[in-house]
């Protein structure tokens, strides 16, 4: 087995599941350097193969999702399959799950069949409503945890139905909690020694960056609805225009980034006007200073706005795309721009490692792996596995798959 390199250097992973909330979080461990050991099913694998934009039938995605992961190729529906699967939870540090709850109790690995294998093992649950409560057992895909968390109702313009953040934020939101979760698991179990269950549901990641919404409503008789692109009593803080179409964000709504950007606009009185020098007033007044804000930006090119306000120590940025995010500088210092060669030779530009680490920082991503290229060095180096036996594994109906 192949060693690797970061802070979570010497945790193995069994990843389990489909699609992007468990995987994302899988790609996470693994980019810290945890050993991730992706089990899917054979044949077919994980849908996230064929998701999205896709090149001679790969996903563009899946370099990045499943990279640092090894492909070891198990159907879970089969009784030998299930048998492989429960001798590498001997071997490993966290089971990863994303099947709907009570899919691993109907297949015999629930956590204290888990925990009677190995006392340690950490087994994370990633679902749409968690693991307990009436609606445990339903389907819950993103979006529905989206809807239910709040964040949907938010996301829009005034008057007009809720819209999608653009991104599987749902899914992603959850992957992040898995991961805290994890983390905190682990270090619970170097004092006491035992494994535990986390369980997080893709609803309760959204909720929880839901800030005040809930006090609001109760206690202050306010229920927050979509505001497009301002927070309301916060200004200016918006999207201005500027003579080239570029679209600038300006952030001054401190009281004194705000004294900045007046100078800047040539308009230091507006710093002393009552109805714009106070935080208080400036939000009362935001359709006021947000249109002497935007016929200032419409004199300018996107670049020269940009300048003027590094120049005045005022926040801003330009909205960026894709091609954006590819030629910028600044992404380019902090290697957030990598290249993952995939099957094809085609070199995949994918987000780089967050967050940066002094001393550990993890080697640069491997990109996904092929279907089952893993499968036969992992289940003879852990589950006792030797050539004697591949025949029947491989045999029509039965348990694996190996592209080595």
């Amino acid at each position: 087995m192949t060693t690797t390199s970061g802070p979570l250097s010497g945790l193995r992973v069994l990843e389990l599941g489909n699609f992007i909330a468990g995987p994302f979080a899988g790609q996470l461990l693994g980019d810290y350097g945890a050993e991730v050991l992706k089990i899917e099913a054979p044949e077919s694998g994980d849908s996230m193969r064929r998701w999205g934009v896709t090149v001679d039938g790969e996903s563009l995605w899946w370099p990045s999702i499943a990279r640092n992961k090894k492909s070891v190729a198990i159907d879970l529906r089969q009784p030998d399959g299930r048998e492989l699967v429960r001798k590498l939870v001997a071997e490993a540090d966290i089971v990863l799950e994303n099947f709907r709850p009570g899919t691993l109790a109907k297949w015999g690995m629930d956590y204290p069949t888990l925990s009677e294998i190995n006392s340690r093992v950490i087994l994370v649950h990633v679902s749409g409503f968690g693991q307990n409560g009436p609606r445990s057992t339903d389907a819950g895909f993103g979006s529905v945890g989206e809807a239910m968390g709040g964040i949907r109702h938010t996301t829009g313009n005034p008057g007009l139905p809720p819209t999608r953040v653009g991104i599987s934020l749902g899914d992603s939101l959850a992957a992040l909690f898995a991961v805290i979760g994890t983390l905190a698991a682990v270090h619970e179990r170097s004092v006491s020694g035992r494994g535990q269950e986390v369980d997080v549901a893709i609803y309760e990641a959204v909720a929880a960056l839901m800030e005040s919404t809930m006090a609001d409503h109760e206690i202050g008789g306010v229920t927050r609805g979509r505001t497009g692109s301002v927070l309301p009593g916060v200004a200016p803080s918006n999207v201005y225009p500027t003579s080239d179409g570029a679209e600038i964000i300006i952030a001054a709504n401190a009281d004194t980034v705000f004294r900045r950007l007046c100078t800047a606009m040539g308009r230091p009185e507006l710093a002393d006007d009552p109805k714009f020098a106070t935080h208080g007033p400036r939000g009362d007044n935001m359709a006021e200073i947000d249109a002497v804000i935007g016929e200032w930006t419409r004199g300018m090119t996107g670049d020269e706005l940009l300048k003027s306000m590094e120049d005045n120590s005022v926040p801003a940025g330009r909205i960026y795309t894709a091609p954006d995010m590819l030629a910028d500088p600044q992404y380019a210092a902090r290697d957030m721009v990598v290249r993952l060669v995939n099957q094809f030779g085609i070199a995949v530009p994918a987000t780089g490692v967050v967050p940066k680490f002094s001393r550990s920082q993890p080697a640069t991503p491997v990109p996904g792996p092929g279907l089952g290229e893993h499968t036969r060095e992992v289940l003879a180096a852990l589950a006792g596995v030797d050539e004697s036996q591949w025949d029947d594994l491989r045999s029509a109906g039965t348990a694996v798959q190996s592209t080595s």
